[in-house]
């Protein structure tokens, strides 16, 4: 990920206090550079990853979430979020009354009602049930 992404995503992040990164995969060093701006960091995925000291790590699936993780989370946010876990974290996100906001992998389109938000060399996009934009 280049560096003015990279700082682009933790701008938009850094105005919750409290996040949750799903998937995170190998890839902490957004939910790192969150951490360090005072953010609480939380992240999931399905297999234990290795994550910054300041960032709490649980092994979580998304598709059969333990809710208790994501409460009290302003934003859950996954990036190069598969489309088939655009309609489970859409879901999870309003059980829990967070914002979800997510990156694809590139040419994968949301399958979800979004709006979008651009930032260099990328594309958030916003989960919002009342959007009428799906897809590309």
């Amino acid at each position: 990920m280049r560096a003015t992404t990279r700082q682009a995503l933790v701008d938009r992040l850094s105005a919750y206090d409290a996040v949750v990164e799903i998937g995170i995969g190998n890839r902490s060093v957004v939910a790192g550079a969150l951490a360090d701006r005072g953010v609480d960091v939380t992240a999931t995925d399905l297999r234990d990853c290795e994550c910054p000291p300041e960032v709490r790590f649980v092994r979580d699936d998304i598709t059969d979430p333990e809710k208790a993780i994501y409460e009290g989370a302003g934003a859950i946010y996954g990036l190069n979020l598969p489309p088939e876990l655009h309609r489970p974290a859409a879901m999870l996100a309003t059980g829990v009354d967070s914002d979800l906001l997510f990156t694809t992998l590139g040419t994968d389109p949301p399958t979800v009602p979004v709006v979008r938000e651009t930032i260099p060399g990328e594309t958030i996009f916003v989960f919002d049930p009342n959007a009428t934009s799906k897809g590309c």
